[in-house]
């Protein structure tokens, strides 16, 4: 604790809002425990889940892009790189010595390999009718937690969620917030767009947003669309928000297109890049979108 909290009564909405989602994000968890399991994650999403149940993965697939996906929680720097989950070092994952290695069905080709080496735990978030994804996350939470024993720190995680999920749609609804689309731009002609069952979606509901885009999405939770099919947005005061990465060619060509000024997006004020949140995550990456865009929608608290 500093040597001079700020007292309850000084704290605005806001930052109060920012330490709940620090808390949850980090975990507000238990100390990492010294004879935890050694579990090594194939996917983005469950290793931020393990962080936040207590337990330091021992490696991670695609460790190299964290900070430009994931970005929090930090993985610590002991958690060593096992290489693309596609082309997986098995070399160094048997040297590793996991008890436990985590996948999805994303990954199935890989089990008969994985299933040699350790024990696998393969949990079902994106896949064929499995439907919105962030009750998906949450269920998958707790068979995680099952597996490992860390049911009663899942529990905890999960309530912190429900209450910053809370106060954002609280902090929000004197806002009467516009409604957002949700892209990232592929090239200058074309984008992901975020809808349902997919997890940014679902957030939007959790915190009383409004999609602009009604369509519905592959079960990945987007549509891969042309810039002008934007034009199928029927709000016309809509806002519409981009993640980092941006290709570095996009803005200014976009900028300059005919095709893009008779958009309403192209009105100042109705476009706005957000920092990355995965997209393709679990709880954490739900909470870390949910605190980027109540933020934008709400900088004055």
């Amino acid at each position: 604790m500093p040597a001079n909290p700020v007292p309850f009564s000084a704290l605005s909405r806001r930052a109060l809002l920012r330490t709940i989602a620090a808390a949850v994000v980090a975990g507000n968890a238990p100390a990492f425990a010294q004879s935890a399991p050694r579990i090594v994650s194939l996917d983005y999403g469950l290793a931020s889940t393990l962080l936040s149940l207590g337990i330091v993965p021992v490696a991670v697939s695609d460790l190299a892009d964290w900070d430009k996906w994931v970005v929090e929680p930090a993985m610590p720097q002991s958690v060593v790189n096992l290489g693309s989950s596609w082309e997986v070092n098995f070399e160094l994952l048997v040297a590793l010595k996991p008890d436990i290695i985590l996948t999805t069905p994303y990954l199935d080709e890989l089990l008969p390999k994985l299933k040699q080496v350790a024990k696998v735990v393969r949990l079902e978030i994106y896949a064929p009718g499995i439907g919105p994804i962030l009750p998906a996350a949450i269920a998958a939470t707790r068979k995680l937690a099952a597996a490992i024993d860390r049911e009663a720190e899942a529990e905890g995680f999960l309530q912190r969620a429900d209450a910053f999920f809370a106060e954002c749609r609280t902090r929000l609804a004197a806002k009467s917030p516009p409604s957002v689309a949700l892209i990232n731009f592929m090239d200058a002609r074309h984008a992901r767009i975020y809808a349902s069952p997919g997890l940014y979606h679902n957030v939007l509901e959790r915190i009383g947003v409004r999609n602009a885009w009604t369509e519905e999405s592959n079960y990945w939770g987007f549509q891969t669309i042309a810039l002008e099919d934007l034009s199928r947005v029927a709000d016309p005061d809509a806002r519409l928000i981009a993640f980092e990465p941006v290709p570095a060619d996009v803005l200014p060509k976009i900028m300059q297109s005919p095709l893009w000024q008779s958009l309403p997006f192209a009105r100042p004020g109705h476009l706005s890049i957000l920092p990355p949140a995965l997209m393709f995550g679990m709880v954490n990456e739900a909470l870390r979108f949910g605190r980027l865009l109540t933020d934008l929608l709400d900088p004055k608290e």
